[in-house]
């Protein structure tokens, strides 16, 4: 009988915001994703993810034994703690020793974003690969990236395969898994051997106007790097970075795969990347964009012409950049505008508000302060009266196109009505939730086309599912853990100020 090949998969897929109030606690994991063995297959099969892909692999791929070891995920927030990721680096390679005495491993794929923070560690995610590197010295390892990714050169000495997403917002996640799978089918049965460059020279690239639709710069960007990608190079993977880690890596870079028997010294690898990297700096003022206050935004929004539904975003306390649902900034000055037209306002993350909702009771009424649960220093937080309309367990599966069919849960919840201002509700959640899928609006009965205004802690993955669905969208930046303007935040490392 012949032997089928073995891949070890494992996953630590985490954004870190060094300026978000909240650590990613083991908690903050387990109601995202903490799973392994065989029934990870199961459940992600179908999903728009990485996961997604893997399951995939195994259906296409029968020849192959796909062993699943822990998979991690969490919504941006705060540094890991320490102790977390010793535990998971530790199970994960106990796990691939195990399975050395099993038959072994012909190859490895880690799913990971690039941004990861602990407490102490800046490259946790760089140790986790080093530490597979060193127990697995010549088994192919490959591994997917999110492009805000931080990378510093070192990977290039540790990987074989790699990709990172192309799309932004991330609508390609499985996608960029299958490049990486397929890869390292080659290293594994073809005997394909490969050189890899990273470039990383500390440019610093604000996010918000880092997506990949036609016209902005990270299109421009991300053609030149396909346009990058001819033999014997075989992969262009561009990295826009993530300024909020606050790491000495911080900034974008370019990772250039090469096949090495055509390329030996990694020559061509070089080449392409130099060229991609200079591209990036020439269009790096192009980043650059100026917003509007939420004063501005939602007054705007009120006035505008167009028929439909107006939404206006928060980037400084986006859930996909490590906010916290917390900031009173945008809430504040759709209060002050004194809305008379259906809002809705998505959403604070105040675990407290929630049971006292629940106590008072569909159709009871609270009191609370909104926002600021973490403190003043993005604003003070906003007294409400409101009527309760609707609780909800707050879990959905996601519609997609991002993360499409990926189940969620932010807890209890409830949709709040202002009693001074009727027309304007509240979504309140136990925990933080990005607020980017129309499922999230359903579990609360709500049709965003019945809106006029919808105000929403998002970004850039918000226009993956309502780009279509809004007449316009109104970027504002209000104080928050992930505010644009970075001069307000502490940076430790202070090249992401002096290049930004």
């Amino acid at each position: 009988m012949t032997r089928r090949k073995r891949l070890a998969v494992a996953r630590f897929w985490f954004e870190g915001n060094a300026f978000c109030p909240e650590p990613a606690s083991l908690a903050r994991f387990q109601e995202y994703e903490w799973q392994k063995g065989e029934t990870v297959l199961a459940t992600m099969r179908g999903t728009a993810s990485e996961l997604g892909a893997v399951a995939r692999f195994a259906e296409h791929h029968p020849d192959w034994q796909v062993v699943v070891l822990r998979c991690a995920a969490a919504l941006p927030a705060g540094p890991v703690p320490d102790t977390l990721f010793d535990h998971f680096l530790h199970e994960v390679i106990e796990g691939l020793r195990a399975g050395m005495a099993e038959g072994g491993w012909d190859a490895v794929y880690l799913s990971l974003h690039g941004a990861a923070i602990t407490q102490k560690r800046e490259t946790p995610e760089l140790e986790f690969a080093r530490a597979v590197r060193t127990l697995l010295p010549d088994v192919p390892l490959g591994a997917s990236f999110d492009l805000h990714g931080n990378l510093p050169a070192e990977w290039a000495q540790i990987l074989d395969i790699a990709s990172a997403y192309r799309s932004h917002p991330h609508v390609d996640m499985e996608e960029t898994a299958a490049r990486v799978l397929d890869g390292l089918v080659r290293c594994a049965t073809t005997g394909l051997r490969t050189r890899c460059v990273v470039l990383n020279e500390g440019v610093i690239l604000p996010s918000i106007n880092m997506r990949t639709a036609p016209g902005g710069p990270m299109y421009q960007l991300e053609q030149i790097a396909r346009d990058a990608t001819v033999p014997p190079v075989i992969e262009v993977a561009l990295f826009g970075g993530f300024p909020y880690a606050d790491t000495a890596a911080t900034g974008a870079a370019v990772l250039v795969i090469s096949d090495k028997d055509s390329d030996p010294d990694g020559a061509c690898a070089h080449r392409a990347a130099r060229q991609v990297m200079a591209h990036v700096h020439a269009l790096a003022a192009e980043f650059r964009v100026s917003l509007p206050t939420p004063e501005e935004a939602v007054a705007r929004a009120l006035a505008s012409p167009l028929p439909g539904l107006i939404a206006v975003t928060d980037s400084g306390d986006n859930p996909l950049s490590g906010g916290s649902c917390d900031t009173p900034g945008l809430f504040a000055a759709l209060i002050a505008a004194r809305a008379a037209v259906p809002t809705l306002f998505a959403s604070f993350a105040d675990a407290s508000a929630v049971q006292a909702a629940r106590e008072a009771g569909v159709g009871g009424t609270i009191t609370r302060q909104l926002g600021a649960r973490h403190g003043a220093q993005f604003g003070h937080g906003v007294t409400v009266h409101a009527e309760v309309e609707r609780l909800t367990d707050g879990a959905f599966i996601n519609h997609g196109p991002m993360h499409a069919g990926l189940a969620r849960s932010c807890g209890a919840t409830a949709l709040l009505r202002l009693t001074a201002l009727p027309d304007v509700r509240i979504i309140v959640t136990e925990r933080v939730v990005a607020a980017d899928d129309p499922a999230f609006y359903a579990l609360h009965g709500i049709e965003p086309a019945q809106l006029r205004l919808l105000c929403v802690k998002a970004k850039n993955h918000f226009r993956a599912a309502f780009a279509q669905r809004c007449a316009e969208i109104l970027d504002c930046d209000a104080p928050g853990p992930a505010s644009q303007d970075l001069s307000q935040l502490p940076f430790k490392h202070r090249h992401i100020i002096a290049q930004y």
